[in-house]
């Protein structure tokens, strides 16, 4: 995941298949918490005088996007989808439509940059030596460990930390322009409770085991009704009252006999639709009829049914009010971010 101060260019979404770029909500404590991207040697145009000659991408009101600032965060995703052997018509639009989307993301850290300087947005040395000292003690690293690692990436001490202080500022911005305007109700917490009650309402558990007798792929008429003859009487033999572990420890043909066809708890949404039909309405202790299955004939027994409660709308409040915070951030930064472009002069040039 490589930084682009306010926007993360992330491994997930679209058809890039983990190498492609995508907005995600991520960036907001990446910022504090991660180096502000990985250095990679900006590739420029080049005359035939092997000048480098870099050149405007973008306008973005009174700043610019160049050739190199594309470049230096595109080149590692263009690696990584060249090598994954795409046919050429289809690397050619991964790789356009790579570059079209850092472009679309340094063009709106540029409008961030400005709203920062609109905002007077001050962060003090102090600030930057606090948030690199937070990275230094989890990661473990002395200060010549950190200069290490830095130079590993093309960056001096002084550019981390310009770097640092811009993603601070960023983050800043973000709290005064988005995250302070969102408000979350106990009202919509609730609404949220009473429409998901799949997360909140419990969950009802199946412990099952099973007897099976296979039917060989290429079996016959004659093959398939000796086979089920046989489950006949193992079924029976259950009716009166026989223990299923020990049938199913003596007949199961299954890797699982020996334990006596010991399956796991289970929801019924995980069991196939006619196993789900035999076994729902069963109590602890009972056993369904003799189904056909694609693995041959099974007769199913309910070792017991484990109810699992379900939380409390206060027991459920903090992790909701978590996911809804989360879906109204991205919501509101999607409409600050088309706010900025709606108002500013932008002119991309490919």
């Amino acid at each position: 995941m490589t930084e682009l101060g306010l926007f993360t260019v992330s491994s997930k979404n679209r058809d890039y298949r983990k190498m492609e770029v995508s907005r995600k909500i991520g960036w907001i404590i990446l910022w504090i918490c991660l180096i502000g991207g990985t250095a990679f040697p900006a590739l420029s145009a080049e005359t035939d005088e092997g000048m480098v000659v870099d050149r405007i991408v973008a306008i973005v009101n009174d700043d610019i996007v160049t050739l190199s600032e594309v470049n230096e965060v595109f080149e590692p995703y263009a690696e990584k989808i060249r090598a994954y052997g795409y046919l050429p018509d289809k690397e050619k639009e991964m790789l356009f439509g790579a570059r079209e989307e850092i472009v679309n993301q340094l063009v709106e850290k540029k409008l961030a940059d400005q709203e920062i300087n609109k905002a007077g947005i001050v962060v003090e040395d102090g600030e930057v030596d606090s948030a690199i000292e937070r990275i230094k003690k989890r990661s473990y690293w002395t200060d010549e460990e950190l200069r290490e690692n830095l130079a590993r990436d093309g960056l001096t001490l002084e550019q981390y930390r310009l770097r640092m202080k811009k993603q601070i500022q960023r983050a800043r911005l973000l709290d005064y322009k988005v995250k302070s305007k969102i408000i979350i109700t106990n009202e919509d917490i609730s609404a949220y409770y009473q429409n998901h009650p799949e997360k909140y309402s419990g969950i009802v558990k199946y412990h099952l085991r099973n007897i099976i007798l296979q039917v060989p792929e290429y079996s016959g008429d004659e093959d398939k009704k000796a086979v089920l003859g046989r489950m006949k009487t193992i079924h029976e033999r259950l009716r009166q009252g026989e223990s299923f572990e020990m049938l199913a420890k003596m007949y199961s043909e299954s890797s699982l006999a020996q334990d006596g066809g010991d399956l796991g708890l289970f929801q019924l949404q995980d069991l196939s639709g006619p196993i789900q039909t035999a076994v729902k309405n069963l109590q602890a202790g009972q056993f369904t009829d003799i189904l056909q299955t694609d693995s041959g004939y099974q007769i199913f027994f309910v070792e017991k049914i484990v109810t699992i409660p379900g939380k409390t709308l206060e027991e459920a409040s903090p992790e909701i009010e978590e996911a809804l915070y989360s879906e109204m951030l991205d919501s509101a930064l999607k409409a600050w971010i088309d706010d900025m472009k709606k108002d500013a002069h932008i002119k991309i040039i490919f």
